[in-house]
């Protein structure tokens, strides 16, 4: 039975409805249909309003990985262009080892300074000695012949890792040498 149909096929118009002119079958059938077709758009509408929100939703997310995403890149160049003065700084400092106390105290605070506010935003160092040899955080520039595994010997500039990510890879000396000496040579300085 189709909307404006009674069960015998005669048509029901809404103005019949309005009129009086039906009967209370044909009445509730009118009613039925309009209610059908009525929770049958309702229903639509509601697909319709939740796909929106969810697409809403989706772009939302999408604008704030973008965003975050952007901030990232521009704190990166930001910290590659400080480097160097860092980097400048912390030779200034071993060379006034034998300098006016308080100009060297100077110059360290100014170090420590820039070296922590780099640090609160994810700058982290990569520096160590007697590591194994990482070609993915370390740069050889010198190597020692020899047997055994590679590892940092000498630091030669420090390296930078920023949020996890390498930003400058630590310039080093890569020693080779067997486990039994270097094991010999820590135990000799633990004990000395």
């Amino acid at each position: 039975m189709t909307q404006g149909e009674t069960a015998d096929d005669e048509p029901v118009a809404a103005d019949d409805l309005e009129n009086g002119d039906l009967d209370d079958e044909d009445a509730a059938a009118l009613l039925e249909a309009d209610f059908r077709e009525l929770a049958a758009e309702r229903d639509e509408l509601r697909g319709t309003a939740q796909r929106i929100q969810a697409d809403f939703e989706n772009y939302r997310k999408r604008i704030a990985r973008d965003q975050a995403a952007l901030a990232d890149r521009a704190t990166e160049r930001l910290v590659e262009a400080l480097l160097p003065a860092l980097d400048g700084l912390e030779m200034a400092v071993a060379s006034l080892a034998d300098s006016d106390e308080q100009v060297r105290k100077g110059v360290e605070l100014a170090v420590g300074e820039l070296a922590s506010a780099l640090e609160r935003h994810g700058l982290a160092r990569i520096a160590d000695l007697d590591v194994p040899f990482d070609p993915t955080q370390h740069e050889a520039v010198m190597q020692d012949d020899g047997d055994g595994e590679p590892h940092v010997g000498d630091v030669l500039r420090t390296g930078y890792a920023l949020k996890g990510r390498v930003l400058r890879p630590a310039m080093v000396k890569v020693v080779r040498s067997d486990e039994k000496r270097l094991d010999h040579d820590r135990a000799g300085e633990a004990s000395g």
